[in-house]
């Protein structure tokens, strides 16, 4: 299983229990949006991925993240 692939799966489990969707549902296409999350709610799961993956995202790439691949690619980038 490559590095994305291991990211996107860390990633979908705590938005599953962030947002409580369905694992199934969420996938890199899926954007912010689609989970029905708020500016805070970004943030708080921004705060959340830097513990687990013990790395800094920079405020203004925050912005930039539309989808759940763009969180998983950004995060491979700081790993």
């Amino acid at each position: 299983m490559s590095e994305n692939q291991n990211t996107l799966n860390t990633v979908r489990e705590m938005i599953v229990d962030r947002f409580g969707v369905q694992e199934d549902k969420v996938n890199a296409e899926m954007t912010f949006e689609d989970l029905g999350a708020d500016s805070l709610d970004v943030v708080e799961l921004v705060m959340e991925l830097e513990d687990h993956f013990n790395i800094q995202f920079d405020d203004e790439r925050i912005e930039e993240l539309s989808t759940v691949g763009d969180a998983v690619r950004y995060i491979d980038e700081l790993k």
